[in-house]
């Protein structure tokens, strides 16, 4: 009998640098960063020099001056995503989208009309080559943590297997980093500790994590550094939260900036919010500064709601309140997120759609939008000014 775990990871390698690469050969084996400003992505000939995402374009160019740097393409990686999730679909029904270039899939009823998992796995990868273009990872194991964690570690255009009677003997001698939820705060802490390794981390008992770290990311990583992981692949799971982001560069920025800016993210998140039918009750702003050192601060409102002004009006008083720390820290990123959501339908609210703001006027403006583009109405601090990229997303 096999040993192997039924869930694969599939992640593509440097999503966007490798589109760029496939279509144009000139730009392959060489490094290639995608966007000027703030860097998209990059490829592994490029993060050989230290080139990484969310990276200042000056910095990037100054890691590696002989990269070549390309506009981003929206619309090509989103075709290019569709591709491989097409792939994705017709390996196995149970299909869970992450992001536009990663998802988990459970192959585990195939065996007799498909395969071992490996073999599933390696034939995944072939077929995404060939019929797409584009190298993908691929961990296979028993949890969905386990098989991100496989994947993670095979990369570049790599396969990993971790067999279930192997499964600690795998995961402890990696560093904590690989942990889910371990950023570079609690890094600290762990390895100010002494604790650099997951093995280390299952041996500390779960109480001891949690007075390290706090209730929740103790039993967390307690069971993690376990692989205690009984999350199932999900088919058409709706969104927690939706979010939105914009990479600003190291150019000082005018309140009135961050305000139109800020404007405009939350512009393009309640329609997705309408889109979906769905209304969020808590607002999350998201700071990331010049120190690379990040923030969030987050309002809950009284009532769930899908209306623009109503959002934009908590985000604007959660930005107000950070502008002391901006102008201090300097920011290089400012994002927002909409959590807490539910069903449109299945909300009873007090007024249509939330307290405040004109649903009359959001629906008409989602009307002329979906008819004549995005940017045929638009806000007039916005007029002339670069909408920041349209990123590819998954379906609501």
């Amino acid at each position: 009998m096999s040993t192997e775990g039924p869930i694969l990871h599939a992640d593509l390698d440097a999503f966007y640098a490798s589109v760029e690469q496939r279509d144009d050969p000139r730009l392959r084996g060489r490094p290639v960063i995608v966007g000027g400003g703030v860097v998209l992505a990059a490829s592994y000939e490029a993060k050989a020099y230290g080139v990484r995402t969310a990276m200042g374009g000056g910095q990037a160019r100054r890691l590696c001056p002989h990269a070549i740097v390309v506009p981003p393409r929206m619309a090509a990686y989103s075709a290019a995503s569709k591709a491989v999730f097409g792939v994705f679909e017709r390996t196995t029904p149970n299909v869970e989208g992450v992001s536009i270039d990663e998802a988990f899939l459970d192959v585990g009823g195939l065996r007799r009309i498909a395969g071992t998992p490996s073999e599933i796995a390696r034939r995944l990868r072939q077929d995404v080559a060939e019929q797409v273009g584009l190298p993908i990872t691929v961990g296979v194991a028993r949890t969905k943590f386990l098989a991100k964690v496989a994947s993670g570690v095979a990369k570049p255009d790599g396969l990993l297997v971790v067999p279930s009677d192997g499964e600690l003997e795998f995961l402890h001698p990696l560093p904590v980093e690989r942990l889910w939820g371990v950023g570079a705060v609690t890094a600290a802490k762990l390895r100010a500790r002494g604790i650099t390794t997951v093995g280390q981390v299952a041996a500390l008992d779960e109480r001891s994590l949690v007075a390290m770290l706090g209730r929740a990311a103790g039993r967390h990583l307690h069971a993690l550094a376990h692989n205690r992981d009984p999350r199932p692949v999900r088919v058409g799971r709706r969104r927690r939260s939706m979010g939105a982001q914009r990479a600003l560069g190291r150019r000082r920025r005018s309140p009135a900036e961050l305000d139109a800016m800020l404007a405009g993210l939350v512009d393009k998140l309640a329609r997705r919010l309408r889109g979906a039918g769905r209304v969020c009750r808590t607002v999350v702003l998201r700071l990331r500064f010049a120190d690379y050192t990040r923030a969030t601060r987050s309002h809950t409102m009284v009532e769930p709601t899908a209306q623009t002004e109503v959002i934009l009006a908590t985000a604007r008083g959660l930005l107000a309140a950070a502008l002391p720390l901006i102008e201090q820290a300097g920011i290089t990123l400012i994002g927002v997120s909409l959590t807490n959501l539910d069903n449109a339908d299945a909300v009873q609210l007090a007024l249509p759609f939330g307290p405040g703001g004109d649903p009359a006027l959001d629906a008409t403006l989602d009307t002329v939008r979906d008819r004549f583009g995005s940017t045929a109405v638009t806000r007039a601090t916005l007029l002339g000014k670069d909408p920041g990229l349209s990123v590819p997303l998954l379906p609501d």
